[in-house]
């Protein structure tokens, strides 16, 4: 089966992994993202996955209620690795080869990330969970997934997130906002738009990334983008 994408970046939303929970994970959502993510890697696509964490803990609101920033950020990368866990472990049992890599030495939790430890995975056809962000304080995970992504030199970073592509203004909010099907780098900066962080966004535009925003929550998603389908906005 030919697809656009030969490799890619998955980028998930920590928030998206609660459901309807509200906090942690929920069972039914993560099994859900395992399905897809299993059905994409038998059509060929190498599959590489960076997980947020704010479904347990965020870092900047930890520092809001006055937590040390660094120790924060640190909270919120060990939020990320048991994110990356719980996939590989749903993967696992859906008898789809994963495997953990964290940003700082874990071991035995995960294997200590390098990026042709990772492509070597990919090669073998084993989905690359890599946790602990960029192992760094004052970073989010999205500039961790664009740097992952620039690294084990995916096709396309493909954010997953609980909105189907990238608007005028928060579609949640403002009911007049108008979705994009095309952006530019320079038209998110220009505008303001709140898609990913600044440094993530540069960094992209630097390394040609270019970004696909979908929504992941609605099963089927994930195999439409690979397609090529028009779905989401594409960011080049």
């Amino acid at each position: 089966m030919r697809t656009k994408y030969s490799r890619v970046l998955l980028k998930l939303s920590g928030e998206s992994l609660m459901g309807h929970q509200g906090y942690g994970i929920d069972k039914e959502r993560l099994n859900s993202y395992a399905e897809q993510i299993k059905e994409i890697v038998a059509s060929g696509v190498q599959v590489a996955i960076v997980i947020g964490g704010g479904n347990i803990f965020r870092g900047l609101s930890g520092a809001a209620k006055g937590f040390d920033r660094v120790m924060g950020d640190q909270m919120g990368m060990l939020a990320t690795v048991i994110n990356s866990l719980a996939l590989c472990s749903a993967l696992t049992a859906q008898n789809q080869a994963a495997r953990v890599y964290t940003a700082i030495n874990m071991f035995p939790i995960g294997e200590q990330y390098s990026k042709w430890k990772a492509i070597e995975a990919l090669n073998r056809g084993e989905v690359a969970i890599i946790a602990g962000g960029t192992g760094n304080p004052f970073f989010t995970t999205d500039t961790g997934s664009a740097l992952r992504a620039v690294e084990v030199e995916a096709d396309v970073m493909l954010k997953g997130t609980r909105v189907d592509g990238i608007y005028t203004a928060d579609p949640e909010k403002d009911p007049t906002a108008t979705k994009f099907s095309e952006i530019t780098y320079d038209e998110i900066y220009n505008r303001g738009l709140r898609v990913m962080d600044l440094t993530a966004t540069a960094l992209c535009k630097e390394n040609h990334m270019p970004i696909v925003v979908f929504d992941m929550d609605t099963p089927g998603n994930l195999a439409k983008v690979i397609d090529g389908e028009p779905i989401g906005t594409l960011v080049y």
